[in-house]
This record gives C-alpha cells, structure tokens and sequence, in this order.
C-alpha cells in the first residue's frame, strides 16, 4: 500500500442527492432510500488545503485527499491515476481560431480512460469497508478499471458488458483476472445481469453513481482544472455524458472549492455532448424535463456515449441548468469526422466520446454559444486504441 500519501479524510457522513437524508459513511452502502445517488460531504470547515499548498502533493488525485472518503492513507493502492495533462493543443487552436482552446487528456489514467478516477477511490473505500467481491456492469471503460483495481488489491471482480463491446475491454478484463460476461444488449441489460449476481451471490455493486465513491474520484476533475488553470476556472467545458458521473463530479467539486473560499460563486457552462444515436439528456433537456426518459435502439460508435438511462439524469440536467449551459447531439458522421481532425492536429489519438466534445465545439461555433475568446476544455476521456473496431469498421482505413 502507498504510505506517501498525505493527510486524512474529513469525511462525515453520506446525504441522498434527492431528499437530503443522512447516512452512514461508514458502512457500505449503495442508494439512498428514496433510490437516489448518495453524495460524500466533508467537514470543509477542517480543511487545511490551501491552493498555494496543493504543488507539494503527489501528483496523482491524492493530493485532494483531505475531500475524498478513504479515512486511512495506507489502503491506498495509487496506479497512477489523475493529474492528467492539459493541452494547449495549438494547432487546433490556430485551426479553429479559438485562441485559449485546450484538451484534458484522460486517456494519460492507468488503464487509459478517466474510469480510474471514479475506481481508484471507490475500490479503495469499499476494501476499507470490507466488500470483498465487486461488480459492475459497464459499456466498456468502467470495466477494465474495476478489473485493474480489483487486481491491485486481490479482490475478485465481475465485470457483464455488452458482447458487441470492442475486443481491448474484453482482453483487458480477461488479463486482470475479471469474471466476466458479454450479454446480449446495452448496458442496461449488463447491469441487470450484475443485479442478479448481487441478489444472488452477495456482491457489492459499483456501478457508476450506485455507490457513492465514484464521483468522489471524478471530482477531480474540477479540482485540477482550478489548479491547471492558476486558480481560477474556464469559462467553458465541453464533456462527453453517458452516465455523467464526471459532469456531476465536477459541478460537486466547484461548490466544495465555493465553500473553501478558492472561488466565487461564478461557474463554466457545462455542455453535455451525446450522440444522435442515444441522446436521453439531450432531449430532457431541450423538452425542459428533470429526468430523462429510456432512449430506445441507442447505438453508437463511441460506446461510453450508449447509455439509454442515467440514474443521475437529473443531476446531469441541473448542473447544465444551473451553469447557463447546453445539452447538445453530435451525429455519428461529425464524430467520426472529428476523430479524424483532434487526432491529426493535436497528435491525440482520443476515444470516439472524446472527438464528439470536438464535433460539438463546431456546432456550438456555428449557433454563437460560444466566444472565440473563452477559455474552452474539451474532455477527452479515453485512448482511441480501445475502439479499432469502430475506426476500421466505418471505413476510416
């Protein structure tokens, strides 16, 4: 276990996102009784990090540890996770004529994708609680996380993805040791398939906002863009949203910062990019909604974008609301055209979810919702190198 890691948890206690109600921190748990996410709080009145402070941390998410939920430093197994590069990507930017554009590079996580965040802390506290068997459905990412995390600490994992997911999941879940299932469907049908395992064998679920310690990890996100950004934070972010659970993470994270006097109440808009073929927030959104209804036949190449259902929709569509943000739909044609164009002039070879960010810069350029002069994050949230499928399969060759 990783001793170097500083300082302890300020944790108190878990509150339901929907009704307010307080639960235990300190056993495991899963959804609220009302069946909604539950939300990690901190005694930030005891919170002894100071921005100026944070450069002597590790470079990795545990520099943040005093707000994240693992009470004892020594469980902490670090692969590596978090601290991803910001990229001024400036041939995009000369490209675009977009001055102050740059790319949050997640595909620089262990596993190469931004699941690691949510898993890393979320593996973490559940073995400090004593689950000893975890599982989670996933379309892909959140699965080979969990199986490289699992591994770390010699847990057994059960991984159920849908069987059309792209063969490096699957290849890397077998490597590390996963249990796993390819079930006919989309991640739904796999979450079933995992729902029954827990029924039935006892094991823990961690699936994304199912337990609340994942979006503790994707939090971090909000934290290293304060940081990356010399205090102060973007005007806009541009964020691929199946599950959101970074989405929700980061708007989290902002008000902690709030709260902690690091900034005022200002915040980036945030604009939720889906695909045209499974776009649920999207159309919540637009039909001013708080929930989003089951996308029927989604389908999509970047298979983090296929998730008919979010259990934290309207979370997803409140920080949207709240920011002066958009909720917008690429189609399959402008993210391929846009994996093609970030990987050619930024030498980033990003997941397909992470090019949708790129296609939706060009049409919230073409509709004036954003200035050229913003300070603009586009999230890349994963390596390219996972979905050859889908880049050969399209006739991109």
């Amino acid at each position: 276990m990783d001793s170097s890691v500083p300082t302890h948890s300020l944790l108190t206690h878990l509150e339901c996102s929907r009704t307010g109600e307080s639960y235990d921190a300190d056993i495991p748990q899963n959804l609220s009784r009302a069946g909604a996410p539950l939300l990690a709080r901190y005694d930030l009145a005891k919170v002894s990090l100071t921005p100026a402070g944070l450069a002597a941390g590790p470079a990795n998410l545990w520099r943040y540890a005093q707000v994240l939920p693992v009470r004892d430093p020594a469980l902490v197994v670090a692969l590596g996770e978090g601290w991803t590069p910001l990229l001024p990507v400036e041939r995009l930017r000369a490209k675009l004529r977009f001055p102050r554009l740059t790319l949050k590079n997640e595909a620089a996580n262990p596993t190469g994708s931004f699941k690691d965040r949510g898993m890393a802390v979320a593996v973490a506290r559940a073995y400090e609680l004593g689950s000893r068997e975890l599982a989670v459905g996933t379309a892909g990412n959140a699965g080979s996380s969990l199986a490289a995390y699992a591994s770390a600490y010699g847990l057994p994992a059960h991984v159920a993805m849908p069987d059309d997911t792209p063969r490096a999941f699957v290849a890397e879940c077998r490597a590390f040791g996963a249990d796993l299932a390819l079930v006919p469907g989309l991640i739904t049908d796999a979450n079933a398939h995992v729902q029954q395992g827990i029924r039935n064998h006892g094991w823990f679920d961690m699936a994304t906002l199912r337990e609340p310690y994942r979006i503790e990890g994707k939090k971090t996100l909000g934290y290293e863009l304060f940081e990356q950004f010399g205090g102060v934070l973007p005007d806009v972010i541009v964020y691929p949203t199946g599950g959101g659970t970074g989405l929700i993470g980061m708007w989290k994270a902002f008000d902690e910062m709030e709260q902690l006097g690091w900034i005022d109440s200002r915040r980036p808009r945030m604009i939720s990019v889906q695909s045209a073929g499974c776009a649920p927030i999207v159309r919540a959104f637009e039909n001013g909604e708080d929930h989003a209804e089951m996308w029927q036949d989604a389908a999509t190449m970047a298979s983090g974008l296929r998730v008919p259902r979010a259990i934290g929709d309207f979370l997803i569509l409140d920080a949207v609301r709240k920011s002066s943000g958009t909720a917008i739909a690429v189609t399959e044609q402008a993210i391929r055209a846009a994996w093609s164009e970030l990987a050619a002039h930024t030498g980033v070879f990003a997941a397909p979810e992470g090019a949708a960010t790129l296609a939706a810069l060009h049409e919230l350029v073409a509709s004036g919702r954003v200035d050229r002069d913003e300070r603009i994050v586009l999230f890349n949230t994963g390596t390219g190198l996972k979905y050859l499928e889908a880049w050969f399969d399209e006739g991109t060759e």
